[in-house]
């Protein structure tokens, strides 16, 4: 050995010991589950104008090299050293922006695993799969924008894949057309079906194989950034749906990836998710809740997203969950909940609460799953809404019935009130109601064309002024006839004709209602918001409630679900008001026949309010008081 190897050696190692002890509490607190910004440390990261340090988490690979377009792809060019007993490699060496790397894990039984990088920036297009070198250099422009996402404040939420809103649109394509689309129809926020990389088109995102990674489908990171500040300098907000539940099988994932079953179990009744064919995290490692806490933390932090809804949940919390008898193991305590899961969840909202206090989670939790939305201190799970799938089903199901059968089904309607306030809930009509053979919303309701239309916009004003955040998924804003596809654009053709156009208006001018009455949004956690007008006429199919917000302003909405009209359907209401109409959904405008327009103001005797309601139609008043 010459003195200039030796040389070239001693300082390696010296530099590899200094980042050692720089990095030895990030490594401490990984290993305890208790990392947050753990994608600082793993990973690839830039250190100065030619070297890179890139990191992995891979504790029982018998060994680790770095391959990429730097060095040829060959394993033998730069071998990982391992990290004392932390289970991480580590090594430094000369690259470039935008190189493609992977790592190539050797298993203790020989076998060479090529892996992309789990904490990787950006990812290659899908069928290719390696990671990419990407170091962000946006600058935000959203310092004066503020989240609208408080329990008193509108929430009404577009629901949007960002692939098929309309084909072929860039990040940067999106920042123009869909913000101004979202900003022109009065939503006050998205969600974003999920985009951190994912190979399989037709798991619309659900299926992640690059975490950290925004998808490269649609731009870089820095472009998706771009979409993110044009959304908020707009003033919408932007919820990102996540995915911690399942991740697939795909060789160069997450599944395997130091040949042992490292970010799943290693048993295989609490491993397979059998439904999707995917497999489970086991949130009872301490390195898997770094992982997924501090990739919330990333969204959250340096993404700006203002929330995150968690696919799947019951998915995580049941053990049982799309599974047969002799596919599942009990938990410690006998049961069929996945105690571990709980905890990380719980975990989960400590961490965002502490790190990102204004930001927001969201539960898809199907189940009565107990104090969803209450903290961790007194043993909620700490989200901060929970999807209402009983209010979807119950109010779908009931417009989905012939017209004679309704009026025997009213408390389809109304039973959703009996459980409103035991969680803070959010209403979807999502994307998963509209595609596998389920219908589109318009075609889910019997009845003629006129109906159809009629239907859909009296199921719409029920929703908005129902207690609960609002989510509409895309289409649904014009009526579209076919389901959803995620290889086609939404069918905005249709807008040529009067019907949809019309029908479209309708749901733009239903918004700006929602948005700028308070009544419909501030009390929406209590029965301070909400009063039963008329709910025992089951035989009629009509009911009315008031909104109320902390002022004392209420607003009466009344329904007729039934293809009578009704020309002075007397209501019930104690005290001395005037009732004046400011909505109809059978206007005109909106495409119904504007019959039975309350043309006058209404004054009340003995009591009794009587109003004009148009067959399958939602008349909705300010009520003033005398």
């Amino acid at each position: 050995m010459t003195g200039t190897d030796f040389f070239f050696i001693f300082s390696v190692s010296v530099a590899f010991l200094r980042v050692i002890m720089m990095k030895d509490f990030d490594i401490y607190l990984f290993n305890e589950g208790k990392s947050r910004y753990a994608y600082k440390m793993l990973g690839c990261h830039k250190c100065s104008d030619e070297a890179y340090e890139f990191m992995v988490y891979a504790p029982n690979a018998f060994s680790v090299s770095l391959i990429g377009s730097f060095n040829d792809w060959n394993m033998n060019a730069s071998p990982m050293s391992l990290i004392g007993t932390s289970g991480i490699w580590y090594i430094k060496c000369k690259a470039n922006e935008n190189d493609l790397y992977k790592f190539a894990v050797k298993t203790k039984r020989g076998k060479i695993l090529y892996k992309a990088d789990p904490f990787a920036f950006m990812s290659e297009i899908r069928p290719k799969s390696a990671s990419q070198i990407f170091t962000s250099a946006y600058e935000w422009n959203d310092k004066d924008y503020i989240s609208h996402s408080g329990f008193d404040c509108p929430m009404n939420i577009y629901e949007v894949h960002l692939g098929s809103w309309k084909q072929g649109l860039s990040y940067r394509q999106l920042a123009k057309e869909l913000v101004e689309y979202v900003c022109n129809m009065g939503y006050t926020h998205v969600e974003i079906m999920p985009i951190c990389e994912y190979p399989y088109d037709k798991s619309w995102g659900y299926q992640v194989t690059g975490y950290y990674s925004p998808t490269s489908r649609y731009g870089s990171p820095d472009d998706f950034k771009f979409l993110i500040d044009s959304f908020h300098k707009a003033g919408i907000g932007v919820i990102l749906d996540w995915v911690c539940a399942h991740y697939p099988k795909d060789e160069h994932g997450l599944y395997m990836f130091d040949g042992s079953f490292l970010y799943e179990s290693s048993d295989k009744l609490m491993r397979e998710q059998m439904e999707w064919g995917t497999v489970m995290f086991d949130y009872s490692k301490k390195e898997v809740q770094s992982f997924l806490i501090s990739n919330a933390i990333y969204f959250l932090k340096e993404f700006h997203i203002d929330g995150l809804r968690l696919d799947a949940v019951s998915s995580m919390l049941y053990l049982d969950y799309g599974k047969k008898q002799g596919q599942w193991r009990k938990s410690e305590k006998g049961d069929n909940i996945n105690y571990d899961a709980v905890r990380f969840l719980q975990n989960l909202a400590e961490a965002v609460g502490y790190e990102c206090p204004e930001k927001i989670l969201i539960a898809e939790e199907s189940t009565a799953f107990p104090l969803v939305t209450k903290p961790p201190y007194v043993g909620g799970l700490g989200f901060h809404y929970k999807w209402d799938m009983g209010y979807m089903h119950d109010t779908l199901d009931y417009f989905s019935m012939p017209v004679d059968e309704r009026k025997n089904h009213i408390e389809k309607l109304t039973f959703s009130m009996h459980y409103a306030f035991s969680e803070n809930f959010v209403l979807p009509f999502s994307h998963d109601e509209v595609v596998h053979s389920k219908c589109s919303m318009i075609n889910k309701i019997q009845g003629s064309y006129e109906e159809k239309f009629a239907l859909l916009r009296l199921l719409y004003a029920y929703q908005y002024t129902h207690t609960g955040k609002k989510l509409n998924f895309m289409g649904n804003e014009i009526a579209q006839f076919m389901e959803w596809n995620e290889a086609s654009s939404i069918e905005y053709d249709l807008l040529k004709y009067e019907k949809h156009r019309k029908f479209k208006y309708f749901v733009e001018c239903l918004n700006k209602l929602y948005k700028s009455n308070k009544p419909f949004y501030e009390i929406d956690t209590s029965w301070d918001g909400f009063k039963w007008v008329s709910v025992d006429e089951s035989c009629q199919g009509v009911i009315a409630y008031m909104r109320t917000d902390k002022e004392g302003k209420s607003i009466l909405c009344a329904f007729n679900f039934t293809p009578e009209a009704w020309e002075k359907y007397e209501f019930h209401i104690d005290g001395n008001y005037v009732l004046n109409e400011k909505f109809n959904t059978d206007d005109s405008e909106f495409g119904g026949a504007g019959r039975n327009k309350n043309q006058n103001s209404i004054m009340g005797k003995m009591g009794k309010y009587p109003v004009s309601l148009p067959p399958y139609s939602s008349v909705i008043f300010d009520v003033e008081l005398i």
